[in-house]
């Protein structure tokens, strides 16, 4: 009995040991490469071959896989600080994107330590030597010609490697904070001069649009002041000699002189009138009392006088 089971241990022992051989030689030699993706396969150390997506067979043991290695496209972003053409410092940031070229996966996985930064040493040697050509502005206007000029000589270079740069993108151009300030200023103060200048205008405008219209009401009130004075002058001529037929018909001896007398007082009244009906006149002092009215009239009279004796007589202005 003790050696049956003895021999059942052993069997049992040996059965166990033939499943873990052999589940160790099956998971060893058979394995599986997933879609965008290449394995590195070494035998001793040595380079063998590398395997493809889906189902791959190797010597268990003897070969091992050392590197999964991705086609799939990457990026960094690398920050590159320069300085432009007119001394402004500035921060580049550039997205660059990679991949390793199918068919050249031991080229990657073998030429190079660390690819990353092997792509940032190209792009800041290409990079600092692009911007200090240009000034700030144009750095602005033209960072898509600095991306292509990354791609295109971090491309010659790294296919040695067995990497392609499908794209090199500037994402941002970054001046120091008193640059951009400055920049903000220069900006606020020439939207600020153009409305200076666009207000200048429209005020102008203004001015000689007013001055227009104040030319032509003067105009206007000039001519109509002209008109007024002589409609008042032919009133007056019609008065007169309506006065001094009247009084020569009525055989009263009324000269021409008298009745221009009667009728500048009755005028002067009437103007007194008036400007005491109107409630916002000016004050003004006349003589009111009889001997003023008198002294008023005879002031009337002897610039009446003067002013006749100062026309010269029309045998005189013929000559």
């Amino acid at each position: 009995m003790v050696e049956l089971a003895v021999q059942t241990i052993v069997t049992s022992s040996v059965w166990i040991l033939l499943a873990i051989v052999l589940v160790t030689v099956v998971s060893g030699t058979f394995f599986t490469v997933t879609q965008q993706t290449n394995a590195i396969i070494e035998r001793f150390g040595k380079y063998v071959r590398t395997a493809r997506p889906g189902l791959n067979v190797k010597i268990p043991i003897i070969d091992r896989i050392v590197q999964r290695v991705s086609l799939k496209v990457q990026q960094i972003i690398i920050e590159v600080e320069t300085k432009t053409k007119d001394d402004v410092f500035v921060k580049l940031f550039v997205a660059v994107q990679f991949r390793v070229i199918e068919g050249s996966v031991s080229d990657a996985y073998y030429k190079l330590q660390n690819h990353v930064e092997q792509i940032k040493s190209f792009v800041l040697d290409v990079v600092r030597a692009q911007v200090p050509s240009m000034p700030l502005d144009e750095v602005f206007l033209k960072k898509d010609d600095v991306g292509k000029a990354v791609k295109q000589e971090l491309d010659a270079a790294m296919k040695m490697y067995g990497f392609e740069i499908p794209n090199a993108l500037v994402t941002d151009v970054d001046p120091a904070a008193n640059v951009k300030a400055a920049m903000n200023e220069i900006q606020t103060q020439t939207r600020l001069q153009v409305a200076a200048t666009a207000k200048g205008e429209a005020a102008k405008i203004l001015v000689v649009k007013a001055a227009e219209a104040d030319k032509e009401s003067k105009k206007l009130a000039g001519e109509g002041i002209a008109n007024e004075r002589i409609a008042i002058a032919n009133g007056i001529k019609e008065s007169v000699e309506a006065i001094s037929k009247v009084a020569g018909t009525a055989g009263s001896g009324v000269s021409a002189d008298e009745a221009m007398r009667t009728l500048m007082l009755t005028q002067y009244l009437d103007t007194l009138r008036s400007i005491g009906a109107r409630g916002n006149s000016n004050t003004i002092f006349v003589p009111h009392s009889p001997g003023g009215m008198g002294d008023l009239m005879r002031q009337i009279a002897e610039a009446i006088m003067v002013g006749n004796q100062v026309q010269p007589a029309p045998a005189q202005a013929q000559k």
